[in-house]
């Protein structure tokens, strides 16, 4: 089993960056494919990133291609997503997950807020 910590959320004005970091218990990350996801109020949680065990491959909704960036570092047990370009539709509920298998392990989330 995996534990994850999300952090680096906070509140910036339209334009500008933030880079969210999670980190991972366990001396298996570079067994899980990881991927961070967002929700709003009032909507489902969607999608923004993935990566691949070794980080050569990666993914990205439409929505934020071109302005994020998703990374991993196996020896830190870390999983990164750079936000660059962030637009105020960007404001959610941040959330690293883990997957294993048919096995998916959440973290708590952090939250983003762009203003305009």
């Amino acid at each position: 089993q995996v534990q994850l910590l999300e952090s680096g959320g906070g509140l910036v004005q339209a334009g500008g960056s933030l880079r969210l970091s999670c980190a991972a218990s366990g001396r298996t990350f570079s067994s899980y494919a990881m991927g961070w996801f967002r929700q709003a109020p009032g909507k489902e949680r969607e999608f923004v990133a993935g990566v691949n065990l070794s980080g050569g491959t990666t993914y990205y909704a439409d929505s934020v291609k071109g302005r994020f960036t998703i990374s991993r570092d196996n020896a830190k047990n870390t999983v990164y997503l750079q936000m660059n370009s962030l637009k105020p539709e960007d404001t959610a509920i941040y959330y690293c997950r883990a997957r294993l298998g048919a096995t998916d392990y959440w973290g708590r989330g952090t939250q983003v807020t762009v203003s305009s």
